[in-house]
């Protein structure tokens, strides 16, 4: 990812933090030499460096993902950025957060190490319901995925939120940001300044 230096991120616990935040990504592979995405949750494990998720097995992409570099991209808050909120010249622009995974993958098929994987998914998006789902799972339905754990070979972290232009300008942008009910997006310039 092209990451000009006032963009860039590159404090790993913030980055992890981020991703934990932000953990339903695209998972980026080649296929016959074409791209090919799933877009899925993931799990990150900060001590081993790994992200991990599931894929149906009639999803092919999991045929050959052990045989290749991996691309997995996670988006946060986003918002158009018109140049009349600025004081001096501007042209129009989009601010963002993203982070970018790349790795290695090995896959989860034995059935214990598998429910497993299911089990810490389901805790870790059920912990905020009022009323958390309690997993039983069947033979049949883990038979139904194939487990990915993929290993951090490097991460990368863009924040683009107007940090290139003067604070009086970045100040309107996130009135203007707040005005379009972009909350997150004011949230993190904020944290910027």
């Amino acid at each position: 990812m092209y990451i000009p230096t006032s963009f860039n991120v590159s404090d790993q616990k913030e980055l992890f933090a981020f991703i934990k935040a932000n953990a339903f990504g695209q998972l980026i592979s080649s296929i016959d030499n074409r791209p090919f995405v799933s877009h899925i949750p993931f799990l990150l494990d900060d001590d081993k460096k790994t992200v991990s998720c599931h894929l149906a097995k009639r999803n092919p992409q999991w045929k050959n993902i052990e045989n290749q570099e991996l691309l997995i991209t996670f988006q946060g808050a986003h918002d158009y950025v018109s140049p009349s909120w600025y004081s001096s010249a501007g042209v129009p622009t989009w601010n963002y957060q993203a982070v970018h995974i790349y790795g290695k993958a090995t896959l989860i098929t034995e059935n214990k190490a598998l429910a497993k994987l299911v089990e810490a998914l389901s805790n870790t998006y059920e912990a905020s319901m009022q009323k958390p789902w309690q997993p039983e799972y069947k033979e049949a339905m883990l038979k139904a995925i194939i487990g990915i754990e993929i290993e951090i070979t490097e991460i990368q972290g863009k924040y683009k939120l107007s940090q290139n232009r003067p604070k009086a300008d970045r100040l309107h942008v996130i009135e203007e940001s707040i005005k379009r009910n972009s909350i997150e997006l004011a949230q993190a310039m904020k944290d910027t300044l």
